[in-house]
């Protein structure tokens, strides 16, 4: 499945949950996410702007635990991303640990962040909240399907396209030297 993505960064994250209570948008996720990325040892998927994950999700709406194994790659990088994902829920992290290291994938990187996401029509608005010692500020992603609702999320969020940046969260800590 392909997926529009931008990302608005150093948000306010109260101001923004405000905003989306306003526009009636439903809070569908709330969790605490560990990410273990994948690659070669050569760094082949990264390298290609893609990656591997397994990633462990404390559902606290539910009261429960789930995994999912995820391939990315990023096909377009203009106003906003556009990426490839294949993504399945699996039944344990070790499971999924060891097909990638059958393939010959090995642990790159390992985030913690909190998460939590509105569905507002077709669009998904997540506040991200990382562990401070990987990523300092929040952030938010919207991912949609549809550029126009994009834009319709935005200004109602009071943003416009010039506030956002299509750079991943990597390129953004890269260039603030973090």
């Amino acid at each position: 499945m392909n997926e529009f993505e931008t990302r608005i960064i150093d948000v306010n994250v109260e101001d923004i949950k405000l905003k989306l209570e306003n526009i009636n948008a439903t809070n569908v996720k709330k969790e605490n996410q560990i990410n273990n990325i994948y690659d070669f040892n050569n760094r082949a998927l990264i390298n290609n702007k893609g990656y591997a994950r397994i990633r462990i999700v404390d559902d606290l709406l539910n009261n429960s635990t789930h995994y999912y194994m995820t391939t990315k790659k990023l096909l377009s990088q203009g106003t906003y991303k556009i990426m490839e994902e294949n993504e399945t829920e699996i039944l344990d992290a070790t499971s999924g640990e060891n097909i990638f290291k059958s393939l010959g994938l090995e642990l790159v990187q390992s985030i913690k962040k909190y998460r939590e996401s509105y569905k507002y029509k077709n669009t998904l608005i997540e506040i991200d909240i990382n562990d401070k010692s990987f990523c300092p500020f929040p952030y938010i992603e919207i991912e949609t399907s549809d550029d126009k609702e994009l834009e319709e999320v935005l200004s109602l969020l009071g943003y416009t396209m010039k506030d956002t940046t299509s750079k991943t969260i990597f390129k953004i800590l890269e260039e603030r030297g973090l």
